[in-house]
């Protein structure tokens, strides 16, 4: 169960949408969105877990930051999406399983070779916040902003309808 906590006009160098604060009972998290998308169909949408290092900290060692910006100017020349946030740093692990993956990474691992490495689970998150707002937004199909499949195949097990889908550049 997700409530609509609140929300407001947010402006950013990719135009303005309407910030939407939504609480599960443990994570807050956010969908920002632009244009009409109530009974929407192929709406662009991005899936964006926290990334303290990219997003906080200016970190090169990700493209967080990049993905974010590319998905926000998509959505600005379509006119209409939606960028859901979620509180999943380290791919759902955590901020202390991305240091102590590090060493693993920086050995010429992937990141989910290098979190199984140190310890944790390749990639833990979960979609079901997501899904929930989707469905509050009544976004009926969504053509999902993503470079791997993983977010796909999370959002499908949530009963989600994907149209299609666009990889993103750093």
């Amino acid at each position: 169960m997700i409530i609509r906590l609140g929300e407001r006009e947010l402006a950013t160098k990719f135009g303005t949408y309407k910030e939407v604060l939504y609480y599960d009972g443990q994570r807050e998290s956010i969908a920002i969105v632009m244009g009409d998308v109530a009974d929407g169909e192929k709406v662009l949408c991005r899936i964006h877990s926290n990334c303290i290092s990219a997003h906080v900290f200016n970190s090169v060692e990700c493209d967080c930051r990049e993905q974010m910006e590319a998905s926000q100017l998509l959505i600005e020349k379509e006119g209409r999406g939606v960028i859901i946030w979620l509180d999943q740093e380290g791919k759902g692990n955590g901020h202390l399983a991305l240091i102590q993956s590090a060493p693993f990474k920086s050995a010429g691992n992937s990141q989910a070779i290098a979190y199984q490495k140190a310890g944790f689970q390749a990639d833990p998150r979960s979609y079901g916040a997501a899904a929930s707002i989707l469905n509050d937004l009544k976004i009926r199909t969504i053509v999902l902003l993503a470079n791997g499949s993983g977010k796909v195949e999370g959002l499908k097990k949530e009963s989600i309808v994907i149209a299609g889908t666009i990889k993103l550049s750093g």
